[in-house]
Formats: structure tokens, C-alpha cells, sequence
């Protein structure tokens, strides 16, 4: 769980918006966690992109995979244990991955 909000704590300190982490642990077995979180714009998006992957990078933590762009309104970044999805809005709203996972278990995160 540290590591689930190490990473919300990056999107945080990023202006990353409506970031809520899963436990989905007794659900999964293929990840331990969600992260999700809202960019207000492509820009945002990107940024918050490059800063989860630069800090955790640094670490010595590297993705297993990423997949979509910016462009697209929705990044996911799996981190093993950790799936992290960072999204535009209106892809937030469309995909709900919140309501899909409602039977997760929702941590408290204070930003």
C-alpha cells in the first residue's frame, strides 16, 4: 500500500485531480491496486506521465508496460502490484474503472 501511495502522492504533488486508490488484492491476481487520477488537459497529462515514471525511475522502478498516450485522454502504467491510470475527464467518465471495481476496497489517501 505504501507504494500504491508513494505514486498518488507524485500525481498529487502534480496537480493531478480525484485520485483514488483500490485495493483490489482479494479481486485480482493480476495487481494488488489501483490509482487512478483526473488531468484537467493533454498537457497535465503528459507531465504527470513522465513525472510517476521519472521519480520512480530513479528508484530503480520501471513499468512492466504502458499503454495509451495523452493524446488519447487515458494512460495506464502497470507497475506489477501497482496499476496506475491517469486520465482526461471525459475518458474518466466514459470507462469508470471506479464503478467497474466498486467491490475493491477504496484506501484513504489525503492529499
Amino acid at each position: 500500500m505504501d507504494f500504491a501511495k508513494r505514486i498518488a502522492k507524485i500525481i498529487a504533488d502534480k496537480h493531478g485531480t480525484d485520485i483514488v486508490i483500490i485495493d483490489i488484492s482479494g479481486l485480482s491476481s493480476f495487481a494488488d491496486f489501483f490509482v487512478n487520477a483526473t488531468a484537467s488537459n493533454v498537457r497535465l497529462l503528459d507531465t504527470i506521465v513522465q513525472e510517476v515514471d521519472r521519480q520512480l525511475s530513479a528508484g530503480g522502478i520501471e513499468p512492466k508496460s504502458m499503454e495509451g498516450k495523452p493524446s488519447s485522454g487515458w494512460v495506464l502504467a502497470d507497475y506489477g502490484d501497482v496499476i496506475v491510470n491517469l486520465f482526461l475527464d471525459e475518458q474518466r467518465n466514459k470507462y469508470q474503472i471506479e464503478k467497474l471495481w466498486s467491490d475493491g476496497v477504496f484506501v484513504e489517501f489525503d492529499e
